[in-house]
């Protein structure tokens, strides 16, 4: 099985995201929407259900409108498939460059590919610099942008809110709490700071340390998890930890898997 973990550049008209989600049924395991960032991540346990969700998106959102801290080129901004069970690394790139495929043919958007060529952030920076899309035209889309489609391994997605805190202080714990298996970035949302975080390998960097990470330099307000994280992670954290942070055995991928299969089978 795979994973796609979509994030779309619409975080603010939960309306029309509730709509989509409906549209698309049990395959939608999670959404996560953020105001400020300007963002929703929908994880998907049906790879077929990325061309639906992006067709969606593609026909409702335009990216000439948006406005939020998240670094973006589209509104079909990052699209990752991820080898869960019974899968494998190279299932994850077939299905990536179907999808950027498809994308390229049926909706006219051009897409850049990650994964063993790149990483997503070398496509932030280069994205129609010196670097011309995988897939597609080689202009964006004139509403939707363009798309990053990538295979990669689990990850987990968290930030972690400060207390009395500034920008500067943001983007310096960011800075020296970043390393290979933790991408940050230090943003200021509203009148509040964080730190927000991709756990590259949270297998041997998890929750836990970087929000102790962040501790020893800062007060921390709270902590968020975004999206789903595998079960193995939390089996790693002491439980009486998972609340302060934000963790649960509802918030797993493989909680919200049995409990789309359980669904689908009361159909059949």
């Amino acid at each position: 099985m795979l994973e796609c973990v979509i994030n779309i550049s619409e975080g603010r008209r939960l309306d029309a995201i509730e709509k989509i989600r409906g549209q698309i049924g049990h395959d939608v395991l999670d959404i996560h929407s953020d105001f400020h960032h300007h963002r929703s991540v929908f994880t998907l346990a049906n790879p077929m259900a990325a061309r639906q969700l992006s067709q969606l998106c593609a026909d409702q959102f335009d990216l000439r409108q948006h406005v939020g801290v998240h670094p973006r080129i589209g509104i079909i901004d990052v699209v990752p498939f991820v080898p869960l069970e019974n899968s494998t690394f190279e299932h994850a790139v077939f299905a990536r460059n179907e999808f950027a495929e498809y994308a390229a043919k049926e909706l006219k958007i051009p897409s850049f590919v990650y994964g063993p060529e790149r990483d997503l952030p070398e496509i932030r920076k280069r994205a129609f610099v010196d670097l011309m899309p995988d897939f597609g035209p080689s202009e964006p889309h004139p509403t939707a942008g363009a798309i990053c489609v990538g295979a990669r391994q689990i990850l987990v997605a968290y930030n972690i809110w400060l207390k009395n805190a500034t920008i500067d202080d943001g983007r310096r714990i960011a800075r020296e709490i970043r390393s290979p298996q933790v991408r940050t970035l230090g943003l200021q949302l509203g009148n509040e700071i964080q730190v927000s975080m991709n756990l590259i390998r949270p297998d041997e960097v998890g929750p836990d340390l970087v929000f102790d990470q962040v501790a020893k330099r800062a007060d921390i307000a709270r902590a968020e998890l975004v999206g789903l994280a595998p079960a193995r992670v939390l089996a790693n954290i002491q439980k009486s930890r998972w609340n302060e942070l934000d963790l649960s055995k509802e918030k797993t991928i493989e909680w919200c898997l049995a409990t789309r299969n359980r669904a689908i089978q009361n159909l059949v």
